[in-house]
């Protein structure tokens, strides 16, 4: 019997036909997340699930899927996942790494010009006719050539987005969680590993790549936009809850710091009171990841790695390797 594979929202169709060689496969037809309770009935008799961060895995999901013999996350990022419960229950899990990495830093390059450079407040003065000619006062942005850029989470993207720094001469500070050194940033580009406060002290733009973990929840609060210099820029591609949003509110309107770029967000698709309102904030609809070839590689691997699961065999991208007994 091929095994029953459910898919909880259309995917790049690459990695469909891989899973429909050798498998039944249903894909939620409807383009929007699953409610929770559709969610439980569609994966239920399903012997793999190809979901997507937006989908809550955890010990009610894993009930539901009562033949579940593979989980495969279409992110690289599985806070949405209670890993722990699927290494319980045998469930091997995976993830996206490494085909969206140079996608998902040249978004944080987009935003940290745009919000440098004031283009999408350029822009809606130039849409809205209220334009008069050129004047030598007007929307002056900030300089980012030889400035110092701030990189929180120096993994696969962060210092992705590092080395895309070495065309503006930039001073390259880096602050990693387990405190590791970054030994190629430090030979590249002779980048400095940072205490966490004092990165955000001389960073001029902070972008942030750490996991959504309890110890980074809200690392950027209050406190820490305090720290940053009135004259700093954040930029958040990671996950949404690394910001305190209502305190980013208030210190994008106080000028505390000088402006944002998220494309992730604390409460997504919800944003903080306030946030839409502000022209020093440039935000996008979480489209990190979203070129061609990082979304069908994203499609293409996670389809690798459910069929793997269903063969037995250890995926690619396992995020659990310890159910694999030797």
């Amino acid at each position: 019997m091929r095994p029953r594979v459910y898919v909880t929202r259309m995917i790049p169709s690459q990695g469909l036909d891989l899973l429909g060689a050798e498998c039944e496969v249903e894909v939620n037809p409807l383009d929007r997340v699953l409610a929770r309770d559709e969610l439980l009935a569609r994966v239920r008799g399903r012997h793999g699930v190809l979901g997507l961060l937006t989908d809550r895995i955890d010990a009610e999901f894993f009930d539901a899927a009562d033949c579940l013999r593979g989980y495969a996350n279409y992110a690289v990022g599985y806070d949405n996942i209670d890993l722990a419960e699927a290494t319980r229950r045998g469930v091997p899990v995976s993830n996206t790494p490494g085909v969206l990495t140079e996608a998902t830093a040249e978004c944080a390059w987009a935003l940290l010009f745009a919000v440098a450079r004031r283009v999408a407040e350029s822009d809606r003065v130039m849409r809205s006719g209220r334009w008069q000619g050129w004047g030598p006062l007007q929307l002056i942005g900030a300089d980012v050539r030889g400035r110092t850029l701030g990189i929180v989470g120096a993994g696969r993207i962060g210092t992705a987005m590092a080395l895309m720094s070495r065309g503006f001469d930039m001073k390259v500070l880096y602050a990693n969680a387990s405190g590791r050194a970054n030994a190629v940033l430090e030979a590249e580009l002779g980048a400095r590993l940072a205490p966490f406060e004092t990165l955000l002290a001389e960073s001029d733009f902070v972008s942030i790549h750490t996991p959504l973990t309890p110890e980074t929840r809200h690392l950027f609060d209050a406190r820490a936009f305090r720290a940053m210099k009135p004259t700093a820029y954040v930029i958040n591609t990671a996950r949404g809850p690394v910001i305190n949003e209502a305190d980013l509110v208030q210190a994008l309107k106080s000028g505390e710091i000088a402006g944002a770029g998220l494309d992730v967000y604390e409460f997504e698709p919800a944003t903080a009171g306030g946030l839409c309102e502000l022209e020093n904030a440039v935000l996008l609809p979480h489209v990190g990841s979203a070129t061609v070839s990082a979304r069908q590689g994203m499609s293409v691997l996670a389809a690798r790695n459910l069929l793997a699961m269903l063969r037995g065999e250890r995926p690619e991208t396992c995020l659990n390797p310890e159910v694999f007994k030797p």
